[in-house]
């Protein structure tokens, strides 16, 4: 039997750990020459939506920020700091958060079957590609399509196969998590 209060401190953990997993797999990453690394964080933001939801995934990614935001080297390349932050790919960290609340919402509306999953998390990634791409413009002054040639096309392969794997893990974790774990 859980108790309110045993259910709180279950999403306050799970938070903590996939604020922890998604700083473990910024650090998996390619560097590239323009400054934004292909690396598994994209895996582990969608793993926290659609594992923890619209709040408490949306939560877990505040963490994440806010611990860059004051310094905590959990960017690629172990980065941190406002300069990380507001620097030109600190719009994708942010957009983070936002790619984590969609997949969230998706899969509450729509459930978590793979396919529901993958349409969710690609509506994530791409609202996190929206809000970086635009940042990143913004602060170098680079037209659009050349933002998009450094910033959204190189990734789009490896962003597909996180999208996969992150959906597929999902659908087995249901299969083997009990039904009131989140």
């Amino acid at each position: 039997m859980h108790t309110a209060s045993n259910h709180r401190v279950r999403h306050l953990v799970l938070c903590a750990l996939f604020a922890a997993l998604v700083a473990v797999c910024s650090q998996i990453a390619i560097p590239m020459p323009w400054g934004v690394p292909i690396n598994l964080a994209v895996f582990a933001v969608c793993l926290a939506g659609s594992m923890l939801g619209p709040v408490w995934g949306t939560a877990s990614l505040v963490v994440y920020v806010a611990l860059a935001a004051i310094g905590v080297p959990v960017l690629a390349g172990f980065q941190g700091g406002p300069a990380a932050i507001f620097g030109k790919t600190g719009g994708y960290a942010v957009g983070y958060i936002v790619a984590a609340l969609l997949t969230g919402l998706v899969t509450k509306a729509l459930g978590r079957r793979f396919p529901v999953l993958v349409l969710a998390m690609v509506v994530g990634c791409l609202a996190c590609y929206a809000l970086g791409t635009l940042w990143f413009v913004f602060l170098t002054h680079s037209p659009l399509l050349t933002a998009l040639g450094l910033c959204v096309l190189p990734y789009l392969p490896a962003d597909a196969l996180k999208i996969a794997l992150a959906a597929l893990l999902t659908v087995q974790l249901d299969r083997r998590l009990p039904r009131d774990f989140v």
